[in-house]
């Protein structure tokens, strides 16, 4: 085979894959074997001196993530390595030049240089800017190199400043790069799970919403030890479990939702435009509420960080313990919000304040009973996850005092599904940004500064307490007042 490129990008004269379209299904096949390699490799710049200033940016662009991204990629490959900066040498000197000036053979000459390079290069992987693009790519036929354009500076921003900016530093940051690195491209999977989740608990089956919940959890229980430690996988590992969780809640869902409930359907403009506004009107607030728990992890996590690896991988642990170990009160705060809300339709008050009281009676026992199990089990989760030092004394300060703060938190999940169903979701908002914007980092940084990295543990579970006794204390009088405005409308 005698490989003979007319583009400056994919770097495909140096690989041992062709593909295929089926321009009928738009589906893309590739056909791999080590044959397919070239014997001989033309580099000709008159080939690509007729490329529009918007192919060559394109392209150009495709060859610099590819360098990139080699350069990146986690493992030892020195050789690798000094191909790919050279590669992204190259590109950033003559990459402008032959948008600008197509016939500047120089220009042309060195971007397929480079373009080869990276071909040659990303033998030792690529990353998330490429995971990103092929579905984008594959759904929309978006050009492949354009995508890349569009996704590297969030990825790169994503993997390093923010990292940075909460804490992570040297091996810590090396090691959280390379998680989210793997995990990353799961995020969409995940998004399917939550999305299925969501649908069986506004279709009332709270018990197969909770599965779906808990099931990523479970999954991640088995398979991070077998990948981490068995096979020996290490941050690689929890990354992949991350990932195969992700999937095994997804898959979940659809079964659930299509097979089970048969509640999918085609989409319907008609639909869209009918129920865009009201579905914005509740969305929006939802989407607030929702980024409210991640920031407050942010900031508990950039305070714990500051302890040493050993405080973060017990912090990690607790990420997977508290998924599995609470996720009936995650259930509890979707299902008992449908009940709320059908009784409230209903006008019946006296069910409202039951429903209500009761959820708040069960997450309580449910959570007392969870606590007294972590308790318990704290030897054996320690064992489990060879974990000792900084990394035992955060796990063993969350299950043996800081778990009981659940009972709060699971209060103010109930109080938000309330709010949400008594048509005032900004409330949920209102509470959660308390809890995780306005007292999180204080509460986590004094806790710090008196007890250490437990302490950030325990300061996280006194702003869940802080927020649920409020959102409590408001949801009985927004109750009472729900009531008595309906009445006099009435």
């Amino acid at each position: 085979i005698i490989a003979v490129p007319t583009t400056a990008g994919t770097g495909s004269e140096t690989g041992r894959a062709s593909v295929i379209l089926n321009e009928e299904t738009g589906v893309k096949n590739i056909i791999f074997h080590p044959k397919f390699l070239p014997s001989i490799v033309i580099l000709d710049p008159l080939l690509t001196v007729g490329l529009p200033p918007k192919v060559t940016a394109a392209t150009g662009m495709d060859a610099l993530a590819h360098n990139l991204e080699a350069y990146c990629a986690s493992g030892f490959h020195p050789m690798a390595d000094g191909i790919a900066l050279e590669g992204m040498r190259l590109i950033n000197k003559w990459l402008i030049e032959a948008v600008k000036n197509g016939s500047n053979l120089d220009a042309r000459m060195n971007m397929l240089t480079a373009a080869s390079m990276g071909a040659t290069a990303f033998q030792k992987g690529l990353g998330a800017i490429h995971s990103l693009s092929h579905p984008v790519n594959a759904l929309n036929n978006v050009h492949h190199g354009l995508s890349n354009a569009i996704f590297m500076p969030y990825v790169l921003t994503f993997n390093k400043e923010i990292l940075a900016s909460i804490g992570a530093s040297g091996t810590v940051l090396e090691t959280a790069s390379t998680f989210l690195l793997i995990s990353v491209p799961s995020l969409p999977i995940m998004a399917i799970g939550m999305i299925g989740s969501a649908v069986l608990r506004a279709e009332g089956d709270g018990f197969r919403s909770m599965m779906v919940t808990i099931s990523s959890g479970i999954v991640a229980a088995i398979v991070d030890p077998l990948f981490i430690f068995g096979f020996d996988m290490g941050i690689q590992g929890a990354a992949l479990g991350v990932s195969v969780a992700r999937i095994v809640s997804a898959i979940l869902a659809i079964y659930f939702v299509i097979k089970v409930k048969d509640l999918a359907a085609t989409i319907n403009f008609q639909d869209v435009k009918k129920w865009y506004l009201p579905f914005t009107m509740i969305a929006i607030p939802t989407l607030l509420t929702q980024l409210a728990s991640p920031t407050g992890n942010m900031f508990a996590t950039s305070v714990i960080s500051e302890f040493g690896e050993s405080a973060m991988a017990g912090w990690a642990v607790l990420g997977r313990v508290t998924v599995v170990a609470f996720g009936g009160v995650f259930a509890l705060s979707g299902a008992i919000g449908g009940i709320i809300g059908q009784n409230f339709g209903a006008n019946k008050f006296d069910r409202v304040r039951s429903s209500y009281r009761d959820a708040l009676i069960f997450s309580t026992f449910y959570v007392v009973l969870i606590w007294g199990l972590l308790a318990i089990l704290t030897p054996f989760i320690l064992r489990t996850f060879n974990l000792s030092g900084g990394a035992a004394d955060v796990v063993a300060a969350f299950n043996y005092i800081a778990a009981g703060s659940y009972i709060f938190a699971g209060a103010l999940y109930v109080s938000n599904a309330s709010f949400n169903n008594l048509g005032k979701p900004l409330y949920s908002t209102l509470f959660n940004w308390v809890k995780d914007g306005a007292v999180m980092l204080p509460f986590c940084m004094m806790g710090g500064a008196i007890y250490g990295s437990t302490g950030v543990v325990y300061g996280q579970g006194l702003a869940y307490i802080f927020a649920g006794i409020l959102s409590v204390i408001f949801g009985w009088w927004f109750i009472n007042r729900v009531e008595k405005t309906h009445k006099k409308a009435i």
